[in-house]
């Protein structure tokens, strides 16, 4: 028991360390970036980015989507197509480092873990961990929604013996390259849990089987001293509220909003409307990030709530409105094309709902930058 006690102890010395090195902004404590890692190809570039875009926005925390494009030496059979390599990586390291730049990589844990036709690494390698196995995909390029088996993305089945054995090996590889003491475990839009058909959680309460793996992977972290966080949106009721089962529940995980560490940090993502759900999370007790999108207006919108919140809370909630952090959801090259004007947002068909063409990941970064310029001042 001493042993036990003494250890955490040292890590939690080392995490509070950690976070004392950091500057902390007084306006918002996190400014930040969430975007897609690029190809091998394009680390160059997106270094360049980093040391010429993000110190004067004063942007300093990033979220690498990674998932399992590394060439990851613990399960060389979940390296994905465009992986990075070590050296790729320590090259974003160091960018981020001189540029005072928290790095915090993700893998799409639990749901995503298909697009479309195409099941990703994990489910390819390891087929006996899907949560719904009778579910077919399509022939590729066959896939449309809604469809009848409400196949939007695989879920991985979260007591499916051998799992958090291999997950827990590429998560911790993946922190160390990346030298840092949080990961992102995604954890959106989780559609398929507890699955009657499924011989292991079928009939089990869906908030309690969020929960537990959200505790599972905490756990680990913390053993490790780093942080957890997640996508807010399957820890909000999507009936009740009228936000609808893309930004909410609709399959009641819910109710595990009050089953989960209070440490884990929640990114609040709303991109059709600048919902306010971010006072429900602080409330709650958990820190949180606000995530816009595409609609510049919107992003303004969400910042000056952030900021509002803020200064207008008690000493104990205004620690948790913790900042807000731009999604992007595109190529890592296509969104830098954007940005610096050589590419034109994609047209709809004139059948589809009208596009503002000033509504684009680039120009809500710009905005939501500059309002924060705006408020500091």
């Amino acid at each position: 028991m001493y042993r036990k006690t003494l250890f955490f102890g040292v890590v939690l010395c080392a995490v509070l360390w950690a976070k004392a090195q950091r500057p902390i902004d007084s306006l918002l404590p996190v400014r930040g970036l969430c975007i897609n890692a690029p190809k091998p190809m394009g680390v160059d570039s997106f270094v360049t980015f980093i040391n010429n875009e993000l110190p004067p926005r004063k942007v300093n925390t990033l979220f690498l989507l990674i998932d399992y494009r590394y060439q990851f030496n613990s399960h060389p059979e979940l390296t994905d197509t465009d992986a990075l390599s070590k050296t790729d990586i320590k090259k974003i390291v160091q960018a981020c480092k001189r540029s005072n730049v928290r790095v915090i990589p993700q893998i799409n844990l639990l749901g995503h873990q298909s697009w479309a036709s195409t099941p990703n690494k994990l489910m390819k390698a390891y087929p006996q961990f899907d949560e719904t196995p009778w579910v077919k995909f399509p022939e590729k390029d066959k896939y449309v929604w809604p469809n009848a088996d409400r196949l939007y993305c695989k879920s991985y089945c979260p007591l499916a013996p051998g799992l958090h054995e291999v997950l827990f090996a590429v998560i911790d590889e993946l922190c160390d390259v990346f030298e840092t003491d949080a990961f992102h475990a995604g954890m959106d839009e989780v559609f398929y849990l507890g699955e009657d058909n499924c011989p292991r959680c079928g009939g089990r309460d869906k908030a309690e089987l969020f929960a537990g793996e959200v505790r599972t992977i905490h756990d680990h972290l913390a053993q490790k001293g780093r942080e957890m966080w997640i996508w807010g949106d399957r820890l909000l009721d999507g009936k009740t509220t009228g936000l609808g089962e893309w930004e909410a529940s609709y399959n009641n995980t819910y109710r595990a909003i009050d089953m989960i560490p209070k440490d884990v940090v929640i990114c609040d993502w709303h991109y059709d409307r600048p919902d306010k759900t971010s006072v429900l999370f602080a409330m709650k007790g958990f820190r949180v990030v606000t995530c816009p999108w595409r609609n510049p207006a919107y992003g303004v919108v969400q910042v000056k709530d952030m900021v509002r919140f803020r200064q207008e809370s008690t000493p104990e909630m205004k620690e948790r409105f913790y900042g807000v952090v731009e999604t992007t959801w595109s190529p890592t090259d296509r969104f830098l094309r954007g940005f610096y004007g050589a590419v034109q947002p994609s047209v709809r068909p004139a059948s589809a709902r009208p596009v503002d063409p000033n509504n684009t990941p680039w120009n809500c970064f710009r905005a939501i930058f500059e309002e924060m310029g705006r408020q500091a001042h």
